[in-house]
């Protein structure tokens, strides 16, 4: 079956204003992330914004735009707007990729796509990577995913996680930890139907907590599906310093 992926881009950003917009090696970052999506087995591709200068850099491109209110507190919430205004059937599959991946491979995209459609038991699909050093692992920005032997996810969380027991001596060997602990990639597939559900309900105790919106799926006791990428993302960009790393990732590829 075919699926369509939503970008959704909100044109004020905390950290880095204008973040759609900013020029990363020649072109605006939504342009990658766009021709990201295009890589993918994709029917459709669309940005879903609130703001004109978005669009109309959209547009200039040939890509396609989808108006959104400007009230959505989460780029979820847009997606369902999108979805409902664009009359996407609720048994659709959509993807949101996040607007700030310039480097989200195609085919990760289509393997989310394919661990959703691959279980019948889950509400979302996603992926993750193993992590392999200690900074990533007890960095709070770094998102962690627990799964069970199934792959469905336990838990998602900020923390290092698995947490390694102190050893006799009090010491903690976390090079030890990497090779069991998972980082999450934020690239999600479900169902268009599931999208304005989950949208309907109100965040979670567990979610407000982390800061984390797929723990909402798991609060009402719903399945989240994710495999193990079989091609890494580049690095998302959310500040300014992200930003310069990507130019130099760009740079060297």
């Amino acid at each position: 079956m075919g699926f369509d992926v939503i970008i959704p881009a909100r044109f004020q950003s905390t950290r880095l204003p204008g973040k759609p917009l900013v020029d990363l090696c020649g072109k605006p970052l939504i342009q990658w992330v766009y021709e990201c999506a295009q890589q993918s087995r994709a029917s459709m591709v669309v940005v879903a914004t609130d703001d004109e200068r978005v669009c109309g850099a959209v547009e200039s491109f040939g890509g396609s735009v989808c108006m959104t209110a400007p009230t959505h507190p989460s780029g979820t919430d847009r997606i369902a707007e999108a979805i409902s205004t664009l009359d996407i059937p609720a048994d659709r599959v959509v993807v949101n990729l996040q607007g700030d991946e310039p480097q989200m491979p195609g085919e990760l995209i289509n393997q989310v796509v394919d661990a959703l459609e691959g279980s019948a038991r889950a509400s979302i699909g996603t992926a993750c990577h193993t992590i392999d050093n200690t900074a990533d692992l007890l960095d709070p920005n770094v998102v962690k995913v627990i799964r069970d032997q199934q792959g469905y996810a336990l838990y998602f969380t900020r923390a290092p996680a698995p947490w390694l027991q102190r050893c006799e001596d009090g010491t903690q060997d976390f090079e030890a930890v990497p090779r069991s602990a998972f980082r999450h990639i934020g690239l999600y597939a479900y169902r268009a139907g599931y999208v304005s559900q989950f949208a309907r309900r109100p965040p979670c105790e567990l979610e407000t907590i982390e800061r984390l919106e797929q723990l909402r799926t798991l609060w009402h006791g719903e399945r989240i599906i994710v495999c193990e990428a079989s091609e890494m993302p580049g690095p998302g960009i959310d500040t300014p310093q992200d930003l310069e790393r990507a130019r130099q990732y760009l740079a060297s590829v």
